[in-house]
């Protein structure tokens, strides 16, 4: 890139997948990389400049910006002005990691134009300090299933292929869930036998995944801790959960928090079943018919 004074300035390229949270039964703490591709290009520059998304998000208060600066202060590394593009096609009506994507893309652009250079582990130690949780900031970066968990200000992140079989058939409706209020929905406190029926089925939900199991995934991905509540805030959570299971899907789940919802299918034709049910049950909403994501974050720098 050229800058103003005529001299060519490094542009990094970050592309970051979207993701997933929860997947059904892992409650902040199980996530998922889907091969829907956010890219953002950033270059010093003499001023900020961000183009490319809605006017509302090119101030000061953009979350590539304020990751950036935030994790040039942990980095111990001089902020600069940057030009930055942000070239999204993840909705923003939640569920899908929007947000999760604009803060690495953040964290990956400040350490890939500093001296240092992109650190993955490192760039995963920054997300969580900045998230405050890693069940989307961990799968966008490592790619994959991810399952994590924190003790003190260690994160601990284990990675896990996704069956090739397995296709995710994402459906957002054009209404946001605030995560504060699906936050508020959730019992403080869950009996014994909930306890039981979760980690049971978890470990069997991974496994699942792990092998593309449809049926083992089906039994398995039935939460009751989270998903029973939230679903209230979804007016088109019933409907649509019908649709897909009676199409053929093996599983439906709330996205993170929502509103998105997935449901997960063996196959391209079963998918494409699925995905007909789905835009016939709510038309004109957004959906994509996606596999996972294996390669997580990327990096490039020009």
């Amino acid at each position: 890139m050229i800058g103003a004074d005529g001299r060519e300035r490094p542009v990094a390229i970050v592309r970051v997948p979207a993701t997933s949270a929860n997947v059904g039964v892992g409650f902040d703490c199980l996530g998922i990389a889907l091969d829907l591709t956010a890219t953002f290009l950033m270059a010093p520059a003499e001023r900020l400049e961000i183009v490319g998304c809605e006017e509302r998000f090119r101030g000061e208060d953009n979350l590539v910006w304020q990751s950036y600066l935030d994790a040039c202060g942990r980095l111990g590394v001089d902020p600069t002005p940057l030009h930055i593009t942000i070239l999204s096609p993840i909705p923003l009506s939640g569920g899908l990691g929007s947000s999760s994507a604009c803060v690495i893309a953040g964290i990956a652009g400040a350490m890939a134009l500093s001296a240092g250079g992109f650190d993955r582990e490192r760039a995963l130690e920054l997300a969580c300090a900045e998230e405050g949780h890693p069940d989307n900031v961990a799968p966008a970066l490592l790619g994959g299933l991810v399952s994590s968990f924190i003790d003190g200000d260690v994160t601990t992140s284990t990675r896990m292929d996704v069956a090739d079989n397995l296709r995710f058939v994402a459906i957002a409706p054009p209404y946001e869930v605030r995560t504060a209020d699906a936050r508020r929905v959730l019992p403080t406190e869950v009996s014994r036998d909930t306890a039981v029926w979760q980690m049971g089925r978890l470990v069997a939900t991974v496994r699942a995944l792990e092998t593309g199991d449809a049926t083992l995934l089906g039994s398995a991905c039935q939460d009751r801790l989270h998903e029973p509540y939230r679903a209230e805030l979804i007016p088109d959570y019933d409907a649509l959960r019908t649709a897909a299971l009676d199409a053929g899907a093996c599983a439906f789940m709330i996205s993170g928090s929502g509103s998105t919802m997935i449901a997960v299918v063996d196959g391209d034709e079963a998918a494409a079943r699925v995905a007909e049910a789905l835009s016939a049950t709510c038309p004109g909403y957004w959906l994509r018919t996606l596999p996972a994501n294996t390669l997580g974050t990327t990096v490039e720098v020009h």
